[in-house]
């Protein structure tokens, strides 16, 4: 698993390849992904949107954007975490993924939107590590 902290917010992030759904004969390399994420700070805070690059074994780069994450823009207590799954397809039998999401929070009226890091992690297919 990989983390990495921005604004006492902590992401983690690990990638699962999915044989059941992968084609490697086809150049389709399907991999699920766990993203945990930690509001260490003293504050709600809310993710409003997304940020990725995908990138592939060749350095072909993919930017997705949108609103949320699977459907929802989750408002995050103090001390309380939030963790989703979603997926992502590859040509090649290695890939990455990093970003960055858009976080709001409130301090004594002043609303404050902030960027949190999304750290690089690694998608490989087993058949590579033999």
């Amino acid at each position: 698993m990989t983390s990495q902290t921005t604004q006492r917010i902590r992401v983690s992030a690990q990638s699962f390849y999915q044989e059941r759904y992968s084609q490697p004969q086809e150049g389709q390399y399907v991999h699920a992904y766990r993203i945990r994420i930690e509001n260490n700070s003293a504050l709600p805070i809310q993710l409003l949107s997304r940020s990725w690059e995908v990138i592939d074994a060749t350095g072909f780069r993919r930017h997705v954007e949108g609103d949320g994450v699977v459907g929802q823009q989750p408002v995050i207590p103090p001390g309380e975490s939030y963790e989703y799954n979603s997926w992502v397809q590859f040509e090649t039998p290695i890939g990455a993924m990093e970003g960055s999401y858009v976080m709001f929070r409130e301090r004594d009226g002043v609303e404050n939107y902030f960027h949190v890091k999304v750290p690089r992690f690694l998608h490989i297919a087993p058949a590579i590590l033999n």
